[in-house]
């Protein structure tokens, strides 16, 4: 007999095997030796209350052989033959889950990457981090793997409309990702084990007869009679295919601009901006999990503890983003005069901080009513409107930070009570921070709704509210600031018929889950198109 059982333990009872069987033994009024093996389901933390919990839902093999996990199976095919050819432009995660789905349909897929080969672009990282040199081909965002690889690898969305949760999660786990990702509330691979899992991807895509293309920038394309034909690229490369799925992410601002310039329709679009927060790890252990022994007693039973914060200021959102516990605040720039800053966490999350994104909704009035300012020019009409809104803010903190990628930081408490910061903590962001008064910074619209707030988490988390944390600007690319619209139903362009827009880029997700879903579901639709 097989049998689902929730189970609620303690964490040193959830690390031992023959504890959690004692306890499935109990609840099913049955002895251990009934036990053959159990799978775990779902595991989620309850820190709550002063006693903290693991909840567990297992599936225990009573009286009968325990079977392991069963694994789906991906029907990779061998598509080198194929009449049907797909360019895929961008080879994050959208892109990269787009060809392996095209690959189950029998569609060749050609990946055309403007960055590197993922363990290529360490290189130029290290020399954005400790030299403040910035390739604008290959950094945090552009590359293969795209911004996920190399910012996190958190694997959890709010949304199990988009598509298949469990296929995605099977999928990482089919090409190296550990199989806890299964069953964990908040699953998370590391910034550490994400290049050699995205390795494997694209060797299963070249050993099925896909393509890769490196350094291939696309920096224009032929229309004709409402189709795509080719993509021109940066060497002079034309590339030709059946249809093209567009899948550059949210920071290719060329690709945007290429459109624009091309008359293809594209729509300013609302997203969030804020800085990115960094307490000491130990810090906000004790605010979730209580008194410091409560946690050390436990602290190789428990992960380094999380947060998140939603709330509603003066009708916008303000919201916690990608917090990374035991993480590091990473420089996700594209650009040489612009600052924007990023988190990402190892498997381990054994860093000695936690930092997470702190944002606020931007809505296109918001916007407007900024350039009535005269901050900035460019036309209330113009789809590039809160592109370029992005931008602003991003070359002020630039400025403000002095240059090397250096960027403006403020404590806690002096942002709130607006006093300038004689001195800063210790901070994981490699290039540096500079004390900066970020209210010369923000727009006056997002500086107030944050300090508002800060001020409404610290009544819940009080301690939270502290100098010991520090404010680093400027989070910016929470997502695109342009959408490429597509039908509802058919999802190309409306324009062009073998067009595709796809994922964080396109405006249709916002991180690594949302994003494979939107490649999966684009890839199907695509090749119901084709077929028929």
């Amino acid at each position: 007999m097989q049998k689902i059982i929730s189970l609620q333990l303690l964490p040193h009872e959830v690390a031992s095997e023959n504890a959690i069987i004692n306890f499935i033994a109990k609840s099913s009024g049955i002895k251990n030796n009934n036990i053959t093996g159990y799978n775990i389901l779902k595991k989620s933390i309850d820190a709550r209350s002063k006693t903290i919990w693991i909840n567990l839902v297992v599936l225990a093999f009573i009286n009968e052989p325990y079977v392991k996990r069963v694994a789906p199976e991906f029907n990779f095919k061998d598509v080198s033959q194929s009449q049907k050819k797909v360019v895929i432009i961008g080879a994050g995660p959208a892109g990269l889950f787009a060809a392996l789905q095209l690959i189950e349909l029998g569609i060749q897929p050609i990946i055309v990457e403007r960055g590197k080969e993922v363990r290529e672009r360490r290189r130029d990282l290290a020399l954005l981090n400790k030299k403040g040199v910035i390739n604008s081909e290959s950094n945090y965002c552009f590359g293969e793997g795209g911004a996920g690889t190399y910012s996190d690898g958190k694997l959890y969305t709010r949304s199990a409309k988009r598509g298949n949760i469990d296929r995605i999660l099977h999928l990482f786990v089919h090409f190296g990702a550990d199989e806890n990702i299964l069953y964990e509330a908040h699953p998370h691979i590391g910034t550490n084990k994400l290049p050699h899992i995205i390795t494997v991807m694209r060797t299963r895509i070249l050993d099925c007869g896909g393509k890769f293309y490196f350094n291939k920038k696309a920096v224009d394309c032929i229309i004709e009679n409402n189709l795509l034909k080719k993509i021109i690229t940066s060497d002079g490369d034309t590339i030709v295919a059946d249809a093209f799925i567009l899948a550059t992410g949210h920071s290719a601002r060329d690709i945007f601009l290429l459109l624009h310039k091309k008359k293809i329709l594209i729509e300013a679009k609302p997203f969030a901006l804020g800085v990115r927060i960094e307490h000491p790890q130990q810090l906000i252990n004790e605010m979730q999990y209580g008194a410091p022994n409560n946690y050390l007693l436990n602290e190789t039973l428990l992960p380094p503890a999380s947060y998140s914060f939603v709330n509603q200021v003066d009708g916008r959102g303000v919201f916690s983003f990608c917090m990374c516990p035991g993480g590091i605040i990473a420089p996700a720039a594209t650009n040489h005069n612009e600052i924007v800053v990023n988190g990402w966490s190892p498997s381990k999350r054994n860093n000695p901080f936690a930092n997470s994104g702190l944002v606020v909704q931007v809505e296109i009035e918001d916007v407007i009513k900024t350039m009535g300012n005269g901050q900035f020019a460019i036309s209330k009409d113009s789809p590039l409107m809160m592109m370029e809104f992005q931008k602003l803010i991003e070359q002020k903190s630039f400025d403000a930070g002095g240059g090397n990628f250096v960027a403006p930081a403020q404590r806690m408490i002096d942002f709130i009570e607006n006093k300038f910061s004689a001195t800063l903590p210790k901070c994981s962001y490699i290039p540096g921070i500079q004390s900066a008064a970020l209210k010369n910074i923000l727009p006056p619209f997002i500086n107030e709704r944050l300090k508002k707030a800060l001020q409404s988490f610290s009544k819940k988390m009080p301690a939270y509210f502290t100098n010991e944390a520090v404010m680093v600007a400027t989070e910016s690319r929470t997502s695109s600031p342009v959408r490429i619209p597509r039908d509802k139903f058919f999802l190309y362009h409306p324009q062009i018929k073998n067009l595709f827009p796809c994922g964080e880029g396109a405006g249709y997700a916002g991180g690594i889950v949302s994003a494979v879903m939107d490649g999966e579901k684009v890839a199907k639709q695509l090749a119901d198109v084709l077929i028929s």
